[in-house]
């Protein structure tokens, strides 16, 4: 469980965080959806790393990126529900509430990551 963000829940803040790398899950129809990975999600008000890393389905906000790029962006944080949701009895594992970041909006390069062409 992500604790940190536990205390943070429905609340929507400004966060910065590394871009590790990109990657692809399957769609429920269509071509696969692009994400992204973020490592070391920390809030940008001193309040610390909130979570280790984190993915994301990488929309128009997330374009132009590349891995190793720090980037700030704000997010609401919100529950959820994880665990086998199968009928299968042999598989059963109970569900268990955890946190995540979602509705990320205005995406941007930190500004001392911006570089010159100079």
């Amino acid at each position: 469980m992500r604790k940190k963000l536990k205390s943070l829940n429905q609340q929507r803040m400004e966060f910065a965080a590394t871009v590790e790398r990109f990657g692809t899950k399957s769609a429920f129809r269509g071509p696969p959806l692009e994400t992204i990975l973020l490592r070391d999600v920390a809030r940008t008000d001193n309040g610390g790393i909130v979570t280790d890393h984190l993915w994301f389905t990488a929309g128009k906000s997330w374009r132009g990126l590349r891995a190793g790029d720090r980037v700030l962006f704000e997010a609401r944080v919100g529950q959820y529900e994880k665990g086998y949701f199968g009928r299968r009895e042999d598989v059963y594992v109970p569900n268990d509430i955890d946190y995540r970041l979602e509705r990320p909006t205005k995406v941007r390069v930190a500004p001392d990551e911006v570089k010159s062409d100079a």
